[in-house]
């Protein structure tokens, strides 16, 4: 009787998940193997894996792939490292501290597509950025129009946006801290610095490692501000294109739909293995 009231009471839980995650999930896996079109579906083909091998014959997905791999290398480690600069000073007992924690965290509640067209603003020819690059003499770009300064442009955005989403996550892991660590190595002539290195990043291990995995599946999921910022076209000149832009673009714009199923498992597996290879080194460093 206890079992079948259990299994009554995850029933709502199970049928959502059944309908809206693991439905679509295996019915997108299905039709990454064919040629399908919801214009269509009736007309829908097996092409094996005819889908996957075009894709890294694909020029525009190549670009993609490699504007993504790009943004993320470089987004996620910059993120991180302010994040927790900045976690670690507005830990201490400073002046203002609750409004600095604030004015840190508001760009991350705030919408995305806002803060792109925030950034078209600032960065237009001209804008405020470049008004003040002039100041100095210096002619800036027409950053959002220039294949060389439109993806540096979306980093910038993409750091400022979500810098605040980690910091109070390590800010977090901070005030779980012990202080008689700090109290013990304060006492042992440690300083400042040697503190951080030897108490407060190995003990912030875990969080780094949460924030890191986290950023990482954010940064390859990259959608609104290269949709924002190039009108859904990824350019000028695929400088813009990431992999779910390109997803979004094969399968509502071009409708083909079997060929954005397999660019998204092809996502998909490469965050997997990212994930796992970085679970494997911080296994490796804490054992």
């Amino acid at each position: 009787m206890e079992m079948i009231a259990g299994y009554t009471f995850m029933m709502p839980f199970i049928v959502s998940i059944s309908v809206f995650l693991l439905g679509p999930l295996i019915f997108a896996f299905i039709i990454s193997f064919k040629n399908f079109s919801f214009l269509n579906p009736e007309a829908a083909t097996w092409v094996g894996f005819k889908n996957y091998v075009q894709l890294f014959r694909d020029p525009v997905f190549r670009r993609a792939l490699l504007n993504t791999a790009l943004y993320s290398s470089i987004v996620t480690p910059v993120q991180l490292a302010i994040a927790l600069i900045l976690a670690v000073i507005l830990d201490q007992k400073i002046k203002g501290r609750t409004f600095f924690r604030l004015a840190y965290y508001i760009p991350t509640v705030t919408s995305p597509v806002a803060v792109a067209v925030i950034f078209l603003y600032l960065f237009k020819a001209d804008g405020l950025v470049n008004t003040i690059l002039a100041k100095f003499g210096i002619q800036g770009p027409v950053w959002f129009n220039s294949v060389r300064f439109a993806l540096p442009s979306i980093m910038m955005m993409a750091i400022w946006s979500s810098v605040g989403t980690y910091m109070v996550v390590f800010l977090a892991g901070l005030q779980d801290i012990p202080a008689e660590l700090y109290e013990a190595a304060e006492v042992d002539g440690a300083s400042g610095i040697q503190r951080f290195f030897y108490i407060t990043l190995p003990v912030l291990r875990p969080v780094v490692f949460f924030n890191l995995i986290i950023s990482l599946i954010g940064t390859f999921q990259v959608f609104d501000q290269a949709y924002v910022v190039s009108r859904g076209e990824g350019g000028p000149l695929n400088a813009t294109m990431t992999v779910v832009l390109f997803i979004y673009r094969q399968g509502f714009r071009e409708f083909n739909m079997g060929y954005a199923s397999a660019a998204a498992f092809v996502l998909f597996i490469i965050i997997l293995i990212l994930t796992l290879i970085q679970r494997k080194i911080f296994r490796e460093e804490t054992s």
